[in-house]
């Protein structure tokens, strides 16, 4: 009677198997994959969620993944920051027209605009007026340091514009539409958010947290959308907060219209002076305190 001789492999050595032979099934079907090219986003992706799933790709990397193959599917207009968002400057403006709308947005580059939002002339970095800190107001020329603008169609592909981005080393471009008209801006940020998720820079959480700013030993920069009980929380006052819950509410009441830049009124121990208005709100103010005489000694 014939012996048939077998040897088990310890149960370790037999779970290490299933599970390089599982290893290995995937990677021949990702090799295979690509090697034979998958036939659409959604069994390429399919083959990437594996991965995950075997722990092979974590994550943060499969979110990125997704995002890039989003991106070359997307179209500009789908991210743009559209045209009635847009924070432009005029090329008429002074200095101290345009100062404040840069320092409230926060933003690092801007268009400039000719006669209307559709007459673009170029690209305004807020890094190019550092010099205005040397050379002053009297010599500032804001046609001198502007920078050309990019104008791409709405149409264009993320994908092919980020390429441009890198390739052309610039970051915002103008977006129109097909007659022409301005319908937007993009920035390689944009693009890059997509595939990354939201970036947030250092002054971020200040910016968003923030509303009052101190410029002087009595002097500040206040956004009208302040909270009144931040505001007096703030300066340890006690604005009234039965009709508004901003500041620019307030101080629409005490105008009794819609103030243009630079109107001022007084409120209590504060003077507020806008240093930035649009046809429907005001959006910044200047506020300073009206010195407390000491208190006479007893």
């Amino acid at each position: 009677m014939a012996t048939s001789m077998t040897t088990d492999e310890p149960p370790s050595s037999q779970s290490s198997s299933k599970s390089r032979s599982g290893e290995k099934n995937w990677l021949e079907r990702l090799f295979g994959a690509f090697s034979a090219e998958p036939k659409s986003r959604d069994e390429l992706l399919d083959i990437i969620k594996d991965a995950a799933d075997n722990k092979l790709v974590d994550a943060e990397a499969l979110s990125i993944i997704e995002g890039a193959l989003d991106v070359s599917s997307q179209q500009v207009r789908e991210i743009m920051i559209p045209r009635s968002q847009m924070v432009v400057v005029s090329l008429q403006d002074k200095p101290e027209e345009f100062l404040p709308k840069i320092i409230e947005s926060g933003h690092s580059r801007f268009p400039v605009i000719g006669e209307s939002i559709d007459d673009i002339r170029g690209i305004l970095l807020a890094k190019d007026l550092l010099p205005l800190v040397l050379k002053g107001l009297e010599e500032f020329q804001l046609e001198d340091i502007i920078r050309p603008a990019n104008i791409i169609p709405e149409s264009k592909r993320l994908n092919i514009l980020l390429r441009e981005f890198r390739e052309n080393r610039y970051h915002m471009a103008v977006v129109i539409d097909e007659y022409g008209g301005v319908s937007g801006v993009v920035t390689i940020e944009d693009i890059l958010e997509e595939i990354v998720g939201e970036i947030e820079d250092e002054t971020d959480e200040e910016e968003a947290d923030s509303f009052i700013r101190k410029v002087g030993d009595n002097d500040f920069i206040v956004k009208a959308l302040t909270p009144i009980e931040e505001f007096n929380e703030y300066f340890d006052c006690e604005l009234s907060e039965e009709e508004f819950d901003t500041i620019g509410g307030l101080i629409m009441q005490s105008f009794g219209h819609l103030p243009g830049r630079d109107e001022s009124t007084r409120l209590g121990d504060f003077m507020f002076r806008v240093l930035y208005a649009d046809n429907r709100q005001i959006h910044l103010l200047r506020v300073s305190r009206k010195e407390r005489p000491p208190e006479e000694e007893t």
